[in-house]
Formats: C-alpha cells, structure tokens, sequence
C-alpha cells in the first residue's frame, strides 16, 4: 500500500498522505513518496492543480513520526532519504503549480508546516491545528517560526506556538488559516471545485500570477509593489485590445453566474 496516493483526472491530482492508523505521520518513507508524488505532479502538463489531503477522519498529519524519531534521530527522519535537509513543504513549494490543502483533521507541527506550504487552505469542522515544537523541544525548521506570524500576526502566532495549544477550525479560520471550513463529507468537493475553477485558466498565466504572489510576499511591501510594475511592464507588453475583448465575454458570463 502505498504511504502517499495520487489519483489524476481532469487536470487535477488528488495527493492524500496515507498512514491513516499512524495519523498520517511523517516517517521517512511516507516523505520520500511525498517527494515523488510532487515531482509526478510538477512533470505532468495535463496537471493544472492539485490537492493535498490526509487519509481517514482524524488527522491531516500528526507530525513527524516521533516513535521514527526515537529510533534513528530527528536528522534522519526529516530529510527521508533526501541528499540534503529541506522545508518539509519543499516539494509543495518546487512543484510550481497550485495547492488547495484539504484539512480533514488535526495539523499538527511538521504537518502543519505542510499545511502552510499549499497556496489555500480550507478545512473541515474537523479540522484542528497546533505548533507543539515548544512542548516537543524541537527548533522548527521548515518555515513555521515565521510564516505563522507573517499569516496570523507576531502576537496570535506567540499565542499558539508558546503555549502548544490546539485552535479549532473556526478560529483557524477567523485568524486567516483556513479561507473555507465545510463539513467533512463537503470538503473534498469544495476542494475539487476550487481546483476545477483554477484549472479552467490559463495554465501559464496561472503560473505566473502564483509566482508574482509568492515572490512579492518574500519582500517589503514597496519592493513587491515595484517587482508587480516591472513584470506587468515585460508581460503586459504584447498584449492586444483583441485578446482582451476575446475574454471579455467570458468573464462577464462567470460574473453572472456567480451572481445568481
């Protein structure tokens, strides 16, 4: 069986980690299929998005594999047979397409890093997250420590990761975590809906628009201003009134039916 399943079908890979019985915990094997599902998924063209998810009803990812960690050490475990120790979201991050996170349970440190390496994240009411890297007495070391205050602010994400404590799906949402929380039996339609939707553009102009999103975010606000300017200049500049017009139609048909 394997740890990590990948399922294809118009356009869209469903990923989903599955060691259900362990809470979908990150053991070095499950994170080299991890790897290699991401890298399947980036090599394929037909692929325009995807979606990550845990298996069962429990959990997203509990984590690191603790019980692994106790045998072999936390070096070996983390890199899971990588040359070299990456972001446990890396392969999120290289594969360069879109990632909607289905949250279907508990993310949980190391898994909710995976979790903040997707581009949107919805969740299930049973959905529930905690940084217990103070309580483990682990450093994090996949982006954690200063994504989580760059998302929810330095002051609520202290709150979380000092005290180790579990928010639930409501909160996560209310603090900007989770864009959509469903019910559990909703959310891998609502996940495949957001994916279809993202799939049915332009898959370059996707590309592009995700990559401007995520270069600008990595610097201060006046420097993402002008990085938008500068590729706006170069991008925009052979596009015609004609190719414009040609998708006017079809914005104003959505807008309609999104209206109704």
């Amino acid at each position: 069986m394997a740890l990590v399943e990948i399922d294809i079908a118009d356009g869209v890979a469903v990923v989903t980690l599955n060691r259900p019985e362990a809470m979908n915990a990150l053991s070095s094997a499950l994170l080299q299929e991890f790897r290699e599902a991401f890298a399947r998924v980036a090599a394929d063209a037909a692929v325009r998005a995807a979606i990550l998810t845990g298996a069962g009803d429990r959990a997203f990812s509990a984590g690191l594999d603790l019980k692994e960690v106790g045998r072999i050490g936390l070096a070996s475990v983390a890199a899971g047979g990588a040359e070299r120790r990456e972001s446990l979201a890396a392969p999120i991050e290289r594969c360069g397409k879109p990632v909607i996170g289905a949250i279907n349970g508990v993310a949980v440190t190391g898994g909710f890093e995976v979790a903040l390496g997707c581009d949107v994240l919805i969740g299930s009411t049973n959905a529930r997250f905690a940084d217990t890297h103070v309580r483990v007495g682990v450093t994090p070391g996949s982006g954690l420590s200063q994504k989580l205050s760059r998302l929810i602010g330095v002051y609520r994400a202290k709150r979380l990761s000092l005290t180790g404590d579990f928010i639930d799906a409501r909160t996560a949402q209310a603090w900007g975590i989770l864009s959509d929380v469903v019910a559990p039996h909703e959310l891998m339609g609502a996940a495949r809906k957001i994916a279809a939707d993202i799939a049915s553009c332009d898959p370059d102009m996707v590309r592009r628009y995700k990559s401007l999103i995520d270069d600008g975010f990595d610097l201060p606000f006046g420097e993402g201003i002008k990085l938008e300017r500068a590729r706006a200049a170069a991008e925009n500049a052979s596009l015609t009134p004609e190719a414009v017009e040609a998708k006017r139609a079809g914005v104003l048909a959505r807008g309609r039916e999104q209206q109704s």
